[in-house]
Parts: C-alpha cells; structure tokens; sequence
C-alpha cells in the first residue's frame, strides 16, 4: 500500500524511465554485469586516449561492474583505465575484483590512495581487501590509515584467517533493553550519519554489552512508541563466536535463513555482525575451492600467471602419474592374456572410463553433501546403499549396450565378459565414490583435496582388473 502523497501512476513512469531499453528479438539476455559491447566501447576510446570520453561512459556505473569491466579488458587497457580513475577512486571497486588480480591493480596506487579508499569501506571489506596483500603494502596501508578505522581492521586481523572475527563488520546498532521503540527511532534519526549504510536488526544488550534479543527493522517500524525494545525481541537468536570457522558460519545462515548475526568474544561481549551478503561471498569461495581441489587445480584461477598455474598443477599431475603406473601394474599381469586376444586391448579402456566417470558423478554430488552438512554419519548408511544401487541399475544399462556392441564385434563370449566387468566397475563406482570421501572426513582430511586421486585409482585397477580377470577365466 503506497502513502496516499504518492501517485501511482506518476511512480510508475518514473520506474519506466529508469528502466533499461527492451530486449531485442535474438539479443542475448544479460541480467548483470558489463555488456561485450560497452568493453568494447571502452578499449577503443582507452587505446584512442579518451580519458573524458572513459569517465562519461563510467559515470553512475556500479563499483562491482566498474570490476567487471578491469577484469575484461587486456593489460595494457587496464593501466590506462587505473590511471584515468585514480583520482578519487572508488575502494568499494577494490572489494569487488577477483583476489588474483587485485594485487596487481592495488600495485598502481600509492600507500596514501589506498589507505584513503579503504577507510570509505566497512570494516569487513577493509580486511578481506588488505588480508590477501603482502605484508609491506598491508603495513603500509594500516600507517596511513586513520587511527580509528586503523585499529578496527586491526582487531579483525587479529582474529586467524577464514573465521567470523576476519569475516565481522565492526559497524552496527545496538539498544539497551530498557529503550523503547521511540527512543530507539528518535536514537537512529539523530545517529543517521554514525550508523552502518545497510543494518537489519538492532541488537538488544544488557549493562555488560552481551546480546540478549535482537529486533528486525520490520517489527520495530510496526509497533507503537511507547512498547520496550526487550518485549519485540527474538529469543531465537543464533549468537556466533568470533572463532568459528567461516564455513559453519555459511552453514547457520543457510539452516536458519538468517540475513544478519551478532559476533561475540570469548567473554561473550558485542563485537560485530554478520550480513548475508557477507555469506553469499563464502558461500561462493568455498564452493569455488571445492571445485578446484575437486579437479587438482589448486588456488590459482583465471587470472593467475602462467607459471603460478603450471606450479599448482604439477602437483598432483605427478600422483595422478603415479597411480597410472599401478594401473599399469595391474594390465602387466595379464599381458599373456592381451597378447593372445588383442581384442581385450581395444576394449578394455572403456571399462576404466564409464567406471572412473561415474564414480566421479558420486563424487561430487557426496563431497557438496558433506560441506553443506546434508550428509553425516546418520544418514551416511542409506547414502552409500543408493549410491551402490544406482551404480548396479547403470551398470545393468551399460552393460547391455556395450555387450551387445562387443558381441556384434568380436563375438558373445567378449560381450558377455565386458559386460560382466561393466557391472562390477560401475557398482564398485558409486561405493568408493561415497566411502573414499566419507573415510577421509573421518579422518580429517579434506575430501576435496584427496578424493578424486583415489576414486581414479579405485576405478582404473578394478575396471582392468575385472575386465582381463574376466577374459583369463572365460577365453583361455
């Protein structure tokens, strides 16, 4: 319902004007982000020298697109771009660019500039920016800081890297428990300029600055003046210690659909918020180390330098080399075998790869499982029995259209044999997909970082082995 001083009518052709243009028939749909066209737009007037033409296009841009657009465009472009928004420059941009690019744009400012963008952003985007830095330019921001804002980002490195006291926002409202909805609203108007740019609950303390409640905007602005603040405040409340890992605190937002939590310290006393748009950043981080361990391809992304990629590689390409070599151990034992149907050499690989495959498809789907607590030990037996299930049925398929192709080729008995070995290998699949990472947890190991070497070589050694084994019995 619209207060009655507002005319429909004239809001809704105001919102029109605001809007984009249509989308064209065939047009690519982009709900966010820079279009190809305007990076386009903004290379040639860079390479043409157009530093008034660059800031008319990036005038009313949004910091995260400002990003967008430094992250799109080549080296060279880049520079000229940092150079033409240096003056003035926005920290908030800083806080959006991907971590392995930041270090080379926050390169071009000196100590001062940065130190000047940085004290413009919340506490919780200060640290996440200056955390990721070398420690002369992190200690050369920190000096140029304001003494204030200085010993805040402070306190939150303070606090060990990937918990809620690095994660925390400093800036945040908080009532005593006696207050009433009026002096609470008289408080915020009179404070406007002191608090936080975006809140969603005002927390509720005793003497002691511990929280007791917290009241969400929408209840306050609904009850009457004289009503207390303790009487509208949640008892639900889910307090966070400063030292709990990010990843549990991503977990309490997405179980609770929270959108914002109070931070405490060990004595249990007020000391930050977390907001949402905080744990969708974690949310995203996570997932995307999730991915990368997943896949051997360490902590380096798109924009990291060749040689950083090639180094974070290696590694595990080396212990993939490895397990192959036993793999290859296991086809040595039936090299009589092979030499007398050659045939097996042909087939055997398709085994291995239908078997490492879907293994891996288990995989994924019980390695997310178990970051977002979906997956425990309660409920891990009934997991690992689908799980082998599902590996039998598509054994079952798969073993009826590769048997049928090898028997059209080489014959029944080949065909009855590689689809005997696809049963196997596909069963055996879907259970070390589930048991591999489900042991390692037991362990202490992270799953995404060991599970796909030791799926591979589970499913390379029981694909050959049950496919040759197989062959020896039935052939010879």
């Amino acid at each position: 319902m619209l207060p009655p001083e507002i005319d429909p009518d004239d809001d809704a052709r105001r919102r029109a004007e605001r809007a984009p243009p249509p989308r064209e028939d065939g047009e690519e749909e982009r709900p966010y982000g820079v279009e190809p066209d305007f990076v386009q737009e903004v290379v040639e007037h860079l390479r043409a020298g157009g530093a008034d033409a660059v800031r008319i296009a990036l005038d009313g841009l949004h910091a995260a697109d400002v990003a967008d657009l430094i992250e799109q465009i080549g080296p060279d472009e880049r520079e000229a771009l940092i150079e033409i928004l240096r003056p003035g420059f926005d920290g908030e941009v800083l806080s959006y660019l991907n971590p392995d690019l930041r270090e080379s744009v926050v390169e071009r400012f000196e100590p001062k500039e940065l130190a000047a963008a940085v004290a413009e952003l919340d506490t919780d985007d200060a640290v996440d920016l200056i955390e990721d830095l070398d420690e002369e330019t992190r200690q050369s921001i920190l000096d140029n800081l304001p003494a204030a804002d200085r010993a805040l980002v402070q306190e939150n490195l303070a606090y060990e890297e990937y918990t809620a006291g690095r994660l925390m926002q400093r800036a945040l409202v908080a009532v005593p428990e006696f207050w009433t909805v009026g002096k609470t609203v008289a408080y915020l108007r009179a404070a406007a300029d002191e608090l936080p740019e975006d809140f969603y609950d005002i927390f509720v303390v005793d003497p002691l600055y511990r929280v007791v409640g917290a009241v969400p905007l929408s209840r306050l602005l609904r009850q009457h003046r004289s009503t207390r603040i303790d009487a509208l405040a949640t008892q639900d409340l889910h307090v966070i210690p400063a030292t709990t890992d990010q990843e549990e605190v991503a977990n309490l937002f997405r179980q609770y659909a929270l959108v914002s939590a109070p931070v405490v310290n060990a004595g249990g006393r007020l000391i930050g918020v977390i907001t949402v748009d905080d744990v969708v950043h974690i949310i995203d981080e996570e997932a995307e180390d999730d991915i990368r361990k997943l896949g051997g391809a360490g902590d380096t992304g798109v924009f990291s330098g060749i040689g950083a990629i090639a180094r974070s590689r290696v590694g595990w390409l080396t212990v993939n080399l490895a397990t192959a070599f036993v793999a290859s151990g296991v086809i040595s034992l039936f090299e009589g075998t092979i030499a007398q149907i050659v045939a097996l050499a042909v087939l055997m690989p398709i085994v291995a790869s239908m078997g490492g495959n879907a293994g891996t498809q288990t995989l994924t789907v019980v390695v997310r499982a178990l970051a977002t607590h979906e997956l425990s030990s309660a409920n891990a037996p009934r997991v690992v029995g689908k799980e082998a299930l599902v590996g039998l049925i598509n054994g079952l398929v798969f073993a009826v259209m590769v048997g049928l192709i090898a028997w059209f080729w080489y014959g029944p008995t080949i065909g009855l044999v590689i689809a005997g070995a696809m049963v196997i290998n596909l069963v055996i699949a879907g259970l070390s997909g589930a048991l591999i990472p489900l042991g390692l947890k037991a362990l202490n190991v992270d799953p995404a970082v060991a599970s796909a070497v030791f799926l591979t070589t589970v499913t390379d050694v029981i694909g050959f082995f049950a496919f040759l084994g197989l062959a020896s019995a039935f052939l010879l």
